[in-house]
């Protein structure tokens, strides 16, 4: 074939495909190059401590953000995606009790960016970053809006004491604060018993001087008064982007804690002489380590976490206690659901770019030996009251690495309500009743472990109730 042929051939195949490349690219010039980058989810979590707004697409996401003020403002631009329907209903998902976000609007402000305009109630101060894929979740972007003055757990037991002062009082409300009058010391024994040597308590040593010095003699014709207020932390565990583990039916970890925890609070209340505080009262993600920051905080001498086990074969049962391991877990199981408890964080959403010497300093190089003698002891109490309600699944308190036990001088516990996984169990966890006896058995303990183990004085009195 002579060059001239070809050269007709080659022509006539470029004639009959122009039509086709023509078609294709009209469509490529008409599909913007930000399409593929679509989300699949956004979520709102408002909270008293913050509100949380997450970004979850297949893809890393790109972006920039400002504040504005007269109003206050949040912008957030998203680069390189659509503006598809999970955007459009964010506005939406805002409640209108949430305590920063007062509306947010959304609109396509560059051909490649969309505009994302949070208008608040107050000034805050935005913490935003991304987040890896993990389980469920593909790539995240999180945006967390705090208060600019964090809020004070103390002053919030203040706050929550002088309301309970001017609340109208029930008879039983009546009754109980004069219980809580007349109540001898926390240290005393009950009327009409000798008191009986308690085994060393070290969660909280005074100065020598101070334990060294003699008592003095209440005056006669007055009753002694409560020395200071036992401070119990209930831990709800997981929350907000971590739902914990997952039954049959669909029941989550989260609301499962959550409503004992409650529970257990309100029992504790109840009791002259003894407050709760809540590490979260409602469905938002507290990090592992802000869960133990808060305790101490508040000067607790206890710390109780509550959770719902699960395993993967559905047969597991029975209730269990943990406490806290320097020496590697007291068994493949409890070293596998420490794992999984301290994954936690990777789950719920932390800013890993944000370093805590202190707790670094506190949690990994002081000695912790007597504060987990003290949380054996504290386990040991519960599981007693546990095994009268369930069945408990080892007949001794478990230990290992737990983060979230690691205060280093709180007795702290971790209590496995029932594996969430079985689905007998699952049907418990979701039965108010047992619920009831479950918060009843964990207060039980916790009175019982204190009767033996008196809570020290200390220094000074947080938040005390007059």
């Amino acid at each position: 074939m002579s060059r001239r042929a070809r050269q007709q051939i080659a022509r006539r195949l470029i004639f009959l495909a122009f039509p086709a490349l023509f078609a294709l690219g009209i469509a490529l010039a008409a599909t913007p190059v930000w399409a593929a980058a679509q989300l699949m989810a956004t979520r709102v979590w408002p909270a008293t401590e913050y509100t949380r707004v997450t970004f979850e697409a297949r893809e890393p996401i790109k972006y920039q953000f400002q504040t504005l003020k007269n109003p206050q403002r949040l912008v957030v631009d998203l680069e390189g995606i659509d503006l598809n329907a999970e955007l459009t209903e964010l506005a939406k998902r805002v409640q209108a009790d949430d305590p920063y976000i007062q509306s947010v609007r959304v609109a396509r402000f560059k051909p490649t960016v969309v505009r994302v305009v949070f208008d608040l109630k107050t000034e805050v101060k935005p913490g935003i970053f991304a987040l890896a894929p993990t389980r469920e979740y593909r790539h995240r972007l999180v945006l967390d809006l705090y208060p600019l003055v964090p809020r004070d757990p103390i002053m919030a037991l203040v706050a929550t004491a002088e309301t309970e002062r001017e609340r109208p009082h029930s008879d039983a409300a009546l009754k109980s604060e004069t219980e809580l009058k007349d109540a001898p010391p926390i240290n005393a024994p009950p009327e009409g018993k000798t008191s009986v040597k308690a085994e060393p308590a070290t969660q909280s040593k005074a100065p020598a001087s101070q334990a060294e010095a003699p008592q003095q003699k209440p005056q006669k014709g007055k009753k002694p008064g409560v020395a200071r207020l036992i401070t119990v932390v209930v831990d709800a565990g997981h929350g907000g982007e971590d739902p914990g583990a997952r039954g049959r039916k669909g029941t989550k970890e989260k609301d499962v804690t959550l409503t004992i925890a409650k529970k257990v609070k309100a029992l504790i209340d109840a009791e002259p002489g003894m407050r709760a505080v809540l590490t979260r009262d409602g469905d938002y993600f507290v990090a592992l380590h802000d869960r133990v920051i808060k305790a101490r905080k508040v000067q607790a001498d206890i710390f109780v976490s509550i959770h719902a086990d699960a395993f993967m074969q559905s047969h597991a049962n029975g209730s269990s206690v943990f406490a806290l391991s320097e020496r590697g877990a007291t068994s493949v199981a409890a070293r596998w659901l420490a794992q999984r408890e301290n994954e936690a964080d990777l789950i719920g959403g932390v800013n890993l770019d944000v370093k805590d010497p202190y707790l670094a300093k506190t949690l990994l190089d002081l000695s912790q030996t007597a504060t987990i003698n003290d949380s054996l002891k504290l386990g040991k109490a519960v599981l007693g009251e546990m095994g009268e309600i369930n069945r408990l699944h080892k007949p001794h308190v478990e230990q290992a690495g737990f983060a979230v036990l690691k205060a280093p001088d709180i007795p702290s516990i971790l209590v496995e309500t029932a594996f969430i996984s079985n689905p007998e169990e699952e049907k418990k966890l979701n039965d108010s009743t047992y619920q009831d006896k479950m918060a009843d058995a964990i207060v039980s303990g916790v009175k019982a472990y204190f009767a033996r183990n008196p809570a020290l004085s200390r220094n000074t009195t947080v938040a005390a109730v007059k």
